[in-house]
């Protein structure tokens, strides 16, 4: 029996979601993505082309591996528990949820309005707990225990090693993304169900500015800044058998920034 994961915010071939999401399919996983294209063209800074979920579903399928699709607003009421019905309808049971989907706005004090906090923890914080909670819930449902292994990996930020002034939302949403993943992998560790959040530090997806890259290039220790395969290679670890005794960690894929 194939794994199968749940993977949010896999919109962009060059994105953590996507690197995921390869990383999994080639460990013999079937794979479930969302994308919201709204976000993507009003708010994110990345170019989206017009085709880029069917390219990356067509790659990914060439393993062999199952691959379904779903393009949702995760902050609306209904939308988590439409996801699982799609994903189970899909592909079956699912006993891996990753995460990574996200909302990001820049903003320092001066810019903090009610709607833009409210944005933020629509996405980061609400979305999140409850894409966990229907995670759970089904997958005692299914009695997967004895089968699968049950993997919750959130995606989180490095807001508790480098202040970041002009993201205020953003790291006050990812810290709170850290505080629930160690508190819930104590209360769901019986279920067999191990949870994790990964740092992917910074990461060259396409957002660097070529000024900014080339600062961080100079206090990279290892010469370079982080790649989406980077994070997604501990991703794929942490939902692997392997990671069994592996919960309630942040873990940082940073090398060394």
């Amino acid at each position: 029996m194939s794994p199968i994961a749940i993977i949010t915010g896999a919109s962009r071939q060059h994105g953590i979601g996507a690197a995921i999401a390869r990383e999994l399919v080639a460990a013999g996983a079937d794979v479930f993505l969302t994308y919201y294209h709204r976000y993507d063209t009003e708010v994110s800074q990345f170019h989206i082309t017009p085709t880029e979920m069917a390219d990356l579903v067509a790659e990914l399928q060439q393993s062999g591996q199952r691959v379904a699709i779903m393009e949702v607003d995760l902050t609306q009421p209904g939308a988590i528990t439409q996801l699982f019905d799609q994903a189970e309808a899909a592909l079956g049971a699912v006993n891996i949820l990753v995460n990574n989907a996200c909302h990001s706005e820049q903003g320092g004090i001066d810019d903090l309005t009610a709607e833009s906090l409210d944005r933020h923890y629509a996405m980061n914080v609400r979305a999140m707990m409850l894409l966990c909670a229907e995670f759970v819930k089904r997958y005692r449902a299914h009695h997967l225990n004895a089968q699968q292994p049950g993997r919750i990996i959130n995606l989180t930020s490095g807001q508790g090693l480098t202040p970041m002034p002009n993201e205020l939302a953003y790291v006050a949403t990812k810290g709170a993304v850290d505080a629930f993943t160690y508190s819930l992998s104590e209360g769901i560790a019986a279920d067999g169900i191990t949870v994790n959040a990964v740092d992917p530090g910074i990461t060259d997806t396409g957002w660097i500015p070529l000024d900014l890259k080339v600062q961080f290039l100079e206090s990279a220790p290892m010469g370079r800044i982080g790649r989406p395969e980077d994070a997604a290679r501990l991703v794929g670890f942490l939902a692997s058998p392997k990671a069994g005794w592996i919960t309630g960690q942040i873990i940082r894929s940073r090398g060394g920034l």
